[in-house]
């Protein structure tokens, strides 16, 4: 463990410079009920699964907590998570009245860098909980890229992948934070500057088990595929459109004003994606 820490001496240490200690047992942990627990607003994670919840109630009602939560402490009879929320609700359900946790100060900037800091470093977090502690480190907590980077020892690039992440449409950061596409999977769709084109790639991954190398060929063929000669054809409106909805569509009205909107699609992936942007009209 100390080769570790001098191989890496900047890992962990953003937790650790927040923190100030105010533990009455020599630096160890102290017992706290339970009861007089409660959650940390500023945590990023919000959903936890609740097998893997379950797993961990069964090992500390075989083992007990072998790491100590870090705990705020608002008043006499009241405490709030700093981090190890997962620990906590894991042994609320092995029915513990209490758990071992390092009490600490700190005010609530300070909580939220830590909350952030800590679920990065320490948690199993999907890419997109990941980007949205970076942003949320960035803005509210007034770090520049640098900073952060030096602060959790990743990579400027790990910061800005992560964070070109959140540009993705809803449903396809939805799909990442699920796990039904991977991020390498989502980086790709970056690629595609269209929003229907990404969503219509989207289904594509979901629908037919697209590999990462299949979409980047598969975005180098759509634009490849388009014909600049078509588009000069098209009057003002049919450009309009076309730039709005990423499909070829074709307008014929008499001279009465009466007419037809025709707009074409590929497959039933990119007809749905169609509708669902009209939709959002």
């Amino acid at each position: 463990m100390t080769s570790s820490n001098k191989k890496n001496p900047s890992l962990g240490r953003g937790l650790s410079a927040l923190l100030s200690d105010t533990t009455s047992t020599a630096g160890g942990s102290n017992l706290v009920a339970i009861e007089k627990i409660e959650p940390n607003p500023f945590n990023p994670r919000v959903d936890f699964d609740e097998s893997t919840l379950k797993e961990l109630a069964e090992s500390i009602q075989e083992l007990g907590i072998i790491q100590p939560l870090t705990l705020r402490k608002l008043n006499a009879d009241k405490y709030q998570i700093i981090s190890g929320e997962r620990r906590f609700r894991a042994s609320q359900l092995a029915g513990l009245k209490e758990v071992p946790a390092y009490i600490r100060v700190a005010n609530d900037q300070s909580m939220l860098e830590m909350a952030l800091v800590e679920n990065i470093q320490r948690e199993n977090l999907n890419a997109i909980e990941i980007g949205l502690s970076y942003q949320r480190l960035i803005e509210e907590c007034k770090m520049t890229q640098t900073d952060l980077s030096q602060k959790i020892a990743k990579s400027r690039s790990d910061i800005t992948n992560h964070l070109r992440l959140l540009k993705l449409p809803a449903k396809i950061q939805a799909c990442v934070r699920d796990g039904k596409i991977a991020m390498g999977h989502a980086r790709a769709l970056l690629s595609i500057s269209d929003e229907t084109q990404q969503l219509i790639a989207l289904d594509s991954i979901l629908q037919k088990g697209l590999s990462v190398r299949e979409i980047e060929q598969w975005n180098t063929k759509k634009r490849t595929s388009k014909q600049p000669q078509t588009v000069t054809r098209m009057n003002p409106l049919e450009k309009q459109l076309f730039k709005a909805l990423g499909t070829q569509v074709k307008i014929t009205e008499s001279a009465k004003g009466k007419g037809k909107l025709i707009l074409s699609f590929d497959s039933i992936h990119q007809r749905d994606a169609l509708i669902a942007k009209l939709n959002r009209g």
